[in-house]
């Protein structure tokens, strides 16, 4: 079998991709149920995060426990390359020994590095410029709780970032309407937006009208802590709150990839609004990460 890589949602045919998630909410069924699925049983995972993961970091871990296999957990201050080995040095010598490697860190490009020269499939586990394993999980939830995403209006409140760039990129896969509302000079770049299905708005009352699906994130993400003070200023009008979300459809979901600082991109309640699937949202990236781990594996 060809090894396959996970680096984009583009890696994957439409097809693939709702496999994956129709594979996500059957392994979520049998865990549920308490069964025992050990489809990975002797094989083994490196997550390699430079960057700080909680529900990434757990889902891997988690996931590979269950499926029988383990995941090796390799910070910077582990491994050679926070010595300076070349990328490429590891990925060759790290395909000798596991099976597939889980990697988070700002450079995409290293990412693509690493892909290119390993001969394991490798998983974007987030980059500064794509998180694709969280629109898995993300799509997985809406489905379980709304139906077929195709053809529905999702509307994307936050920064134009890495995950605004996998909604964009979601949204050509999946077919659904996007509509972006990113604060002035935080929108996504004109090649990505112009690539998807996407449409960029003033204001995300605008975004959010008739959407049955509302998504924020964080203002200062992973890599643009040192600009939290100027955000907050700029970002502020882009708050999601139950008053928001009154403006979308009558069953709109809201979601968030947490985790979330109450009292910015959301106010203090609405993660605990009926309308929200963010706690949902977070227990489908075990499931939706052991679908994908399955996939690339065993095909």
């Amino acid at each position: 079998m060809a090894k396959r890589d996970f680096l984009t949602l583009l890696d994957c045919s439409p097809a693939e991709l709702g496999a994956l998630t129709e594979r996500a909410a059957e392994l979520k069924r049998a865990h549920l149920a308490g069964e025992d699925h050990r489809s990975l049983t002797g094989r083994t995972g490196a997550l390699i995060l430079q960057l700080s993961s909680t529900r990434t970091r757990v889902a891997f871990e988690a996931g590979m426990a269950q499926l029988g296999g383990q995941a090796i957990f390799l910070s910077p201050a582990d491994t050679q390359l926070g010595r300076g080995e070349p990328i490429s040095d590891t990925a060759r010598v790290l395909s000798e020994m596991v099976d597939v490697a889980m990697i988070r860190t700002l450079s995409h490009d290293d990412l693509e590095t690493f892909a290119a020269a390993a001969d394991i499939p490798v998983i974007n586990a987030m980059t500064a410029r794509y998180h694709p394993c969280q629109l898995l999980a993300d799509v997985q939830t809406f489905e379980e709780l709304r139906g077929p995403i195709g053809g529905r209006r999702v509307a994307f409140i936050a920064d134009g970032y890495n995950k605004c760039n996998s909604y964009i990129n979601a949204a050509r896969q999946w077919g659904f309407e996007l509509r972006l509302a990113c604060p002035r000079g935080h929108e996504p770049s004109p090649a990505t937006l112009a690539a998807g299905n996407a449409q960029l708005l003033e204001t995300p009352e605008e975004a959010v009208e008739g959407a049955h699906l509302v998504v924020t994130d964080v203002w200062s993400s992973i890599g643009h802590e040192e600009e939290q003070a100027e955000r907050q200023q700029r970002f502020a009008a882009y708050q999601v709150s139950e008053t928001l979300l009154d403006q979308a459809d009558d069953g709109t979901l809201f979601l968030h990839c947490l985790p979330a600082h109450r009292g910015e991109e959301v106010n203090a309640t609405v993660l605990d609004d009926p309308r929200s699937g963010a706690w949902v949202a977070a227990s489908n990236r075990l499931h939706s990460q052991k679908a994908l781990l399955e996939f690339l594996l065993l095909g």
